[in-house]
């Protein structure tokens, strides 16, 4: 399959995914561009992921920051990219509330990670290329950010019983407060579709960047609260 990525395996279910520790960024606080490593349920490295932006957009505009994101192989060749506009994080501006498209290969939008308007609870759209919506994901109401996982289902369109989830996964209270690196896993159906395990992929950027990404001077987190 021309998308080349190779968690489309049929006997992979779940891929992690580490933010490496930025050295300069935890000492002075200085926001550098995030990278990842991604990993199968063996621990196997099978992709590396970089933020992509300037100096001034990552300092100035904080989590909301737009970015290109690539994702190479183990043999440095770009097979995902992820492109997040600058929008607005709040609930109480419907208009233009956060999205990001999902490219795989690179100049191939495969689908759409969209925020659902919710005045409590985190909602995301999982769209296909055409911008029909296949998939629905929800966060909690509110989750402290310390002594626990935190966990977004994933379920069909039209709801019911989760089919998958995304979870952000306790890191330690020593990284969790002192430096800005966090651990995710996915988990998803063995016969899902290769293109919209990218676009979940791409939805676990979005959900850290946007409710676990230090912000401001006090370098406090987000909350997972709409």
């Amino acid at each position: 399959m021309a998308v080349g990525i190779n968690f489309a395996n049929s006997s992979i279910d779940q891929i992690l995914i580490h933010q490496k520790v930025e050295l300069l960024e935890a000492f002075i606080g200085f926001e550098s561009n995030n990278q990842y490593e991604i990993k199968n349920s063996l621990g196997q490295k099978i992709y590396k992921a970089k933020e992509k932006n300037d100096c001034c957009t990552r300092n100035c505009c904080g989590s909301l920051r737009s970015f290109d994101m690539k994702i190479k192989d183990n043999s440095d060749r770009e097979v995902i990219r992820l492109v997040r506009p600058f929008r607005c994080v709040s609930c109480w501006c419907p208009c233009c509330l956060q999205e990001l498209e999902v490219q795989a290969p690179p100049g191939t939008t495969v689908g759409y990670v969209k925020q659902d308007w919710h005045p409590f609870v985190p909602r995301f759209s999982i769209q296909d290329a055409n911008k029909e919506t296949v998939m629905k994901l929800e966060g909690p109401c509110f989750a402290c950010n310390c002594c626990g996982d935190v966990s977004f289902e994933l379920k069909s369109k039209n709801g019911g019983q989760p089919i998958g989830r995304i979870t952000k996964q306790w890191s330690g209270l020593l990284k969790e407060v002192f430096t800005d690196t966090d651990n995710f896993g996915i988990q998803f159906p063995l016969d899902m579709d290769v293109r919209m395990k990218a676009v979940l992929l791409g939805a676990c950027f979005l959900i850290d960047f946007m409710f676990f990404e230090k912000v401001g001077e006090a370098n406090q987190r987000s909350t997972v609260f709409s």
